[in-house]
Parts: C-alpha cells; structure tokens; sequence
C-alpha cells in the first residue's frame, strides 16, 4: 500500500477546516496524513488543536519579517521541506502570497475559498453574493497560483442563500460545506499524484 500524502495545513486562526482535515485524515483508508500544522501568528488557535491530536504544530511568526514577505515564505518554505512536506493545504491562512512560495509549490498547494469561484475572489464573499441578490452561494477548493483565488478549480459546493439570511447565517452554512468538500477533494487530488 502506497505511503500517506504528507500534507501541511497552514493556517493564520482557529483552523475549523484544518480540524476537517485532521478528522479525515484519522481514517485509515484517506490517503493523507496531515504531517504539519503551519501558523504565521503564535495565538492561532489551530496550533493547539494540532497539537492535541498529535500533530506538530509549528508556528513562524511574520511579524518580524516586517514588509518582506518573500524572506518569511523562504522559511516557512524552509520547514516544510525540513519535514518532507509533499502537499500544502491552506486553510484559513491570512497571506497573500509571493511569487517565490507559489512557484516553489506550483501544482501542490490548494486553498478553499468561500465563494463559488471566478465569482468573488478576495474577502467579504457572503455579504457580496447577498448583495447581488444571488441564489446560491458556496465554496470553492482551487490550486494556488500567482492570481488571488484564481487556480484551476478541483471542486465546489452549493449552498442556497435564504430569504432573511444574512452574512454570519450563509457563512455558518457554507464553512459546513467547505468541512465536506475540503478532504474529499484533497483526498481525490492526492491519489492522482
């Protein structure tokens, strides 16, 4: 039987879809492990989690990296590949990034993004799609390219927005999805490497 996928979560909070990962990543037949958990801020909470499960949790800090964000990517870039990372999986994490970690991981790093990607990239996704009087609204797992949550879409997930529903309401059903779709799609990717 072919090895788990090591994978890293990184994160920036609490980690609810790194916790989704984790979970399924706990039965014996999903072909990922989550090896590292990755926080660029020291009170995420997601650190603790991962460590509660016996992941290694494993926190470098940006802030002393300043405004120079390729220099603290090089050693996020650094630990990963100290720790034979194979796939990244983002999962909340609060950076935009630089041409240096996306290249170095082109074709290996996803994201999930709460929106029904090419619609709404960026923030404030639920509050737009009500806005615009949309139907439906969702999620999107995508690999990460140099465009902001502009890579190859690998899958998504619907949700209909409610008459009454506002921001807070549709985000607590989709992250529900988004904990669905996240490692059922990582799962789906991995075996295909």
């Amino acid at each position: 039987m072919k090895a788990k996928t090591k994978v890293a979560a990184l994160i920036s909070g609490r980690g609810s879809n790194m916790e989704a990962l984790v979970r399924a990543a706990q039965d014996p037949a999903c072909p990922f492990e989550i090896a590292l958990v990755l926080a660029n801020k020291a009170d995420a909470g997601g650190l603790a989690t991962a460590e509660a499960a016996g992941i290694e949790a494993l926190c470098v800090p940006s802030k002393p990296f300043g405004k120079d964000r390729e220099a603290h990517e090089r050693a996020v870039d650094a630990a990963l590949r100290e720790r034979g990372v194979e796939v990244i999986a983002l999962a909340g994490y609060m950076r935009i990034l630089t041409p240096f970690l996306v290249d170095a991981w082109e074709g290996r790093m996803l994201n999930i993004h709460p929106s029904l990607l090419p619609k709404y990239p960026g923030l404030d996704t639920h509050a737009r799609a009500i806005a615009a009087g949309d139907t439906e609204a969702g999620c999107t797992v995508h690999l990460v390219t140099a465009g902001v949550d502009e890579g190859p879409i690998l899958g998504q997930a619907r949700v209909a927005i409610e008459a009454g529903d506002d921001d807070h309401a549709l985000a607590a059903r989709v992250l529900k999805e988004e904990h669905r779709l996240y490692p059922a799609v990582l799962a789906e990717f991995v075996r295909g490497l």
